[in-house]
């Protein structure tokens, strides 16, 4: 949750305060930022009376911690740089660098780290940087394709690294499936080895849905629907497991063979 220091730091100094009101927000826009900047469904009439500083301060203190990510990554698309005509740049700049940081906390509470990739191509290490800021600035919603090709661009890097041979079209769940059968590193998965495979296998039909979501779901191509913040929350802690998986179980086999 955004602390009351955080809060009064936003609003003060990132939105601006003139004679008790919020910035350039007028009572009009102020009910139609939440719908149009935040994609949530905030009824601003609950928190009459009061002025539009009073009323955003207890919208953004009462919501989640992911709401108050969207609030504040909504403040990002209104307020794209430069900064409003009664700013100050400089200072709204730093004060939009924490603001990143809380964003990367709030959406952090429900996250499994991102992987990072020392061993990866500069593709797919792009690839996670795009995922890591887009999440930061934008929500889960915006990076699930990125999720997708860094973990579609690491497995088959690794079968290719491994001589296992993958179709140039095969899609992350049949290079995954291949990936396991070739790879030495997956040969010996300990003594609950069975139900690791279990495990593995439901993960491959896992994987195989991800395709569509990314497909039809997700801002890699023109949908209308996209996939909810939940559920696109879920498919980018997917990709971030089966990452985390992957290297461990592969620097697992490097320290068996030193």
């Amino acid at each position: 949750m955004l602390t009351r220091p955080e809060i009064y730091r936003i609003v003060n100094d990132f939105i601006g305060v003139s004679g008790g009101y919020l910035g350039d927000f007028s009572y009009r826009t102020h009910r139609e930022f939440y719908p149009s900047y935040c994609d949530l469904d905030v009824d601003v009439v609950q928190y009459e009376p009061g002025t539009t500083r009073d009323k955003f301060i207890r919208i953004l203190t009462d919501a989640s911690p992911v709401d108050q990510a969207k609030i504040i990554s909504g403040l990002f698309r209104k307020y794209p740089s430069p900064a409003p005509p009664d700013s100050e740049p400089e200072r709204r700049a730093t004060v939009r660098r924490e603001m990143q940081k809380m964003v990367q906390r709030l959406q952090g509470s429900g996250a499994v780290p991102a992987p990072r990739a020392p061993d990866a191509s500069a593709t797919v290490a792009r690839a996670l940087r795009d995922a890591e800021e887009l999440m930061s600035s934008q929500g889960a919603v915006s990076c699930v394709d990125r999720i997708h090709t860094a973990l579609h661009g690491y497995v088959r890097e690794l079968c290719t690294r491994q001589g296992i041979t993958v179709p140039p079209d095969a899609s992350l769940s049949a290079a995954f499936t291949a990936l396991r059968r070739g790879h030495p590193a997956f040969s010996t998965l300990g003594h609950t080895s069975g139900h690791i495979e279990t495990v593995l296998r439901s993960l491959a039909a896992v994987i195989g849905a991800l395709e569509p979501i990314r497909s039809r779901g997700s801002v890699a191509h023109p949908n209308e629907q996209l996939v909810e913040e939940p559920e696109a929350m879920l498919v980018v802690n997917t990709g971030h497991t089966l990452y985390h998986y992957i290297q461990q179980r592969l620097a697992s086999q490097e320290n068996e063979g030193a």
